[in-house]
């Protein structure tokens, strides 16, 4: 006999205000901004004993820096939890918070916990670079570091060429594959920053940050208010000096950040003394080649909205990490019957920032709260994730 699932909410979610690569947040600590996060998140919920923590599930993306040895638990011991509260790691690269959400949602679905933090952190500012250990004792000549910042490093030779091209290579693999400009790119970037500074300027995202403390940061470092097209056309592709179209400003920069989700059943919902956010109806993960990584939401998010028993038509809102706005243009044509006004109505990553282990668990974070604040719909939360996979979550209120 099967056990019925039980029901999974969302009570509250926070992240911190992204910081620019080597900006305001480049001093501390990812374990730190781990920790704030988690320890902010739970003074929001005074009612809950954190002893009645039964996981604390954390993204990361990197793992080689300070966030070594399971970023997660020492974000709990750092943040004044009981030390009977445990925690784990997990990496899915950019969507591994959201990665963290799915695992807590699961785990509280099965009936394993009935209380759990989800969320992310990265420091991309401090990750640091890597030495590998010689082939043979006492070298004579030089070694190479590798940067662990982003991207492909130390890979295996045996990986087919084809699969292992730079990220803004795969995005440029999309814009040719679906014919889609430099200016519909840059048009698309500009649109992200707008909305950014708009919901900022409106209050929209004062329920969802909380400012690091001794940090001079009032919200996202790396939106620019006064681009234009003008600017944004001014700057060289980066990836294909000929011919190329992907920029700079046409693509997530390098960021530091930390979210926190608080996911509970029933049960934990009545000791939270809250009402929920928003419930998690499905989630979805699907596999695509990984030079066309930026398209793996197209397969995930159908999949996830048809386990949910909703179609595009019943969307409210829709979360889509923009790690390259070539690669959301080409997953929006292959969502036809989806309203492209749904994406990302505060912005996104473009503007907003993309700290890799943190983005999953932000873009959940928004999508909870704009559900909140609409009262009633249906949202999907999705990333594309390097090295050819894409990750969909599906909510309700």
């Amino acid at each position: 006999m099967t056990a019925r699932l039980r029901e999974v909410y969302l009570v509250d979610a926070v992240r911190t205000p992204v910081g620019k690569y080597g900006g305001a947040l480049a001093g501390t600590r990812p374990d730190d901004l781990a920790a704030h996060a988690l320890r902010a998140l739970l003074d929001r919920t005074p009612d809950l004993d954190p002893a009645r923590i039964d996981d604390v599930v954390l993204g990361n993306a990197n793992g080689a820096g300070e966030e070594n040895r399971d970023v997660a638990r020492m974000a709990v011991l750092l943040a004044g939890l009981p030390v009977s509260v445990p925690g784990a790691t997990v990496n899915r690269l950019c969507a591994s918070g959201l990665e963290a959400v799915v695992q807590a949602a699961r785990a509280v679905a099965v009936g394993d916990a009935s209380i759990v933090v989800a969320g992310g952190v990265e420091s991309m500012s401090r990750a640091p670079w890597v030495l590998p250990k010689p082939e043979r004792a006492f070298p004579a000549g030089n070694q190479e570091l590798f940067s662990s910042t982003l991207g492909w490093r130390m890979v295996n030779p045996r990986m087919r060429p084809e699969w292992t091209v730079a990220l803004g290579e795969g995005a440029e693999l999309i814009a040719d594959k679906y014919g889609i400009t430099r200016e519909q790119q840059d048009a698309y970037a500009l649109a992200s920053h707008r909305k950014a500074a708009r919901a900022w300027s409106e209050g929209l995202l004062d329920g969802e940050t909380v400012p690091v403390p001794g940090v001079d940061l009032a919200r996202d470092e790396t939106i620019r208010d006064n681009t234009s097209l003008e600017s944004l056309g001014a700057l060289r592709p980066v990836f294909r000096k000929e011919g190329g179209t992907v920029t700079a400003g046409n693509s997530s920069p390098l960021n530091d950040g930390a979210a926190a989700l608080l996911v509970t059943d029933e049960e934990g919902l009545a000791a939270t003394g809250r009402e929920p956010l928003a419930r998690v109806s499905a989630s979805a993960v699907t596999g695509i080649e990984p030079q066309y990584f930026g398209l793996g939401p197209v397969e995930a998010v159908t999949k996830a909205l048809r386990k949910a028993g909703r179609g595009f038509g019943d969307l409210t809102t829709v979360e889509l990490n923009e790690a390259f706005a070539a690669q959301v243009l080409g997953c929006l044509t292959q969502w036809p019957d989806l309203d492209p006004d749904l994406v990302n109505p505060r912005g996104g990553a473009i503007a907003v920032g993309h700290p890799l282990g943190a983005s999953g668990a932000r873009i959940t974070a928004a999508a909870a709260h704009q559900l909140a604040a609409a009262g009633s719909g249906t949202a999907v939360a999705t990333a594309c994730i390097g090295v050819g996979q894409g990750l969909a979550l599906v909510l309700e209120r």
